[in-house]
C-alpha cells in the first residue's frame, strides 16, 4: 500500500484557505478516501449519525506527480483527524513562504508511511508533509487510523454511491448569506426546522412551536430536475397554504430536519460555492445540499471539484 504526491500551489489554497475550514465545521473527524483519480473527504458515511457531507476532487486540483497503489484496486481509505491535518497544510505553507519565494508547487510532498512513535513497540501510520527548502527539509507526521481493510474500502465505496443519488427537483438558492442569517435568527426558536420544496421553483423554510410559526420563503428559484407551473389560483394565498397544496398535488415535499444540521451545512460557505442547490430525496429520506463550483472567471461548472451534504430527515412523531 503506497501512496506519494506533490501538492500544488491550487490544490493548497484550495485545502487550506476553503475546504479543510468548511469540513472542519462538518466534524473532528472524517474519512480520507484515495482512489486513482480521486481524492475525496467523507463524513458520516459509515455511522449514519449526523449530517453527511462529501467532498471529491479530481487528483490534478490538488496534486501533481499523484502515485497510488494498494491491494484494494489502488483505494485506499483511512480516517484522520480534519483539524490536524489542517494545522499540518497550514505550517507547511508557511516555511515554503519562509525558506524561499516562489510557488509551494514541487515542494510540499505528501504520502503514506509507517514509523516507530517514541514509547511505542508497533509502527503506526501517519500522513507525512514533507518541505523541502534550499538547506534543509522539515518533515510533519499526522497520525491517522489503520487503513482499511479490503471489506472496509467496499464499504465504504457502497456508502458512497448511496450518498451520490439525486434529487428528482432542485432549487438553486443563489444568495448563501440571506439563508444564513435567517437560520442564525431562528437557532432561538426552537431546534427543528421544517423545509418545503416544490416543482414550481419555491422554498419555504420555517420553525413552529406551540406560541409561534417563524419562516421565510424564496420563490421562482431556477429549477433543475421535475418542474410545474404554480397554478394562478393558489397566487393570493399563504406560502403555507400554497406548500401544502403543492404537497397534496404531488408537486412538492416536506421535511423536518434539526435546526443544528442545517446551520452546520451553510458552514460549507467556507469553502466559497458560487451557489446551492436544495433538494429532498425520494420518500423524504434526507434533505440533499449540492454546493456549485464555478471555473474562475466564467459560469462555467468547475467539474473537478464537488462538495454536498444530506441532511437527516427526523419523525415528526419524536420530536
Amino acid at each position: 500500500m503506497k501512496f506519494k504526491a506533490f501538492l500544488t500551489e491550487n490544490g493548497v489554497n484550495l485545502l487550506e484557505k476553503r475546504f479543510l475550514p468548511a469540513l472542519d465545521k462538518m466534524g473532528k473527524v472524517c474519512h480520507l478516501y484515495l482512489t486513482r483519480d480521486h481524492t475525496m473527504f467523507l463524513h458520516n458515511l459509515l455511522n449514519g449519525d449526523g449530517i453527511q457531507s462529501v467532498a471529491q476532487f479530481r487528483k490534478e486540483a490538488l496534486f501533481d506527480d499523484y502515485r497510488i497503489s494498494s491491494q484494494n484496486e489502488d483505494r485506499i481509505a483511512f480516517a484522520i483527524d480534519i483539524s490536524l491535518l489542517q494545522r499540518a497544510v497550514r505550517s507547511s505553507v508557511s516555511i515554503c513562504t519562509e525558506f524561499g519565494s516562489g510557488p509551494t508547487h514541487n515542494r510540499l510532498q505528501i504520502k503514506l508511511v509507517k514509523k516507530l512513535p517514541p514509547n511505542c513497540t508497533q509502527p503506526m501510520p501517519f500522513l507525512t508533509f514533507e518541505t523541502k527548502g534550499y538547506k534543509s527539509a522539515v518533515i510533519q507526521d499526522v497520525p491517522i487510523s489503520k487503513p482499511f481493510s479490503r471489506a472496509q474500502v467496499i464499504e465504504l465505496q457502497t456508502a458512497l454511491d448511496m450518498a451520490q443519488d439525486l434529487p428528482q427537483t432542485l432549487v438553486q438558492v443563489p444568495d448563501l448569506n440571506q439563508l444564513q442569517n435567517f437560520v442564525d435568527r431562528l437557532k432561538h426558536v426552537g431546534d427543528l426546522l421544517n423545509v418545503s420544496i416544490s416543482k414550481y421553483g419555491d422554498l419555504l423554510v420555517q420553525i413552529s412551536t406551540t406560541l409561534i410559526t417563524v419562516g421565510a420563503e424564496f420563490q421562482k428559484l431556477l429549477v433543475i430536475g421535475e418542474q410545474a407551473d404554480a397554478p394562478a389560483e393558489d397566487r393570493n394565498l399563504s406560502a403555507q397554504t400554497r406548500s401544502a397544496r403543492a404537497i397534496l398535488r404531488g408537486d412538492a415535499q416536506s421535511v423536518q430536519v434539526s435546526v443544528k444540521h442545517f446551520a452546520k451545512s451553510l458552514q460549507c460557505h467556507l469553502a466559497k460555492p458560487d451557489c446551492a442547490f436544495y433538494g429532498i430525496a425520494p420518500q423524504g429520506a434526507c434533505l440533499t445540499v449540492i454546493f456549485q463550483f464555478f471555473i474562475p472567471g466564467s459560469r462555467q461548472t468547475d467539474k473537478s471539484i464537488s462538495l454536498h451534504c444530506r441532511l437527516p430527515v427526523l419523525d415528526p412523531g419524536s420530536s
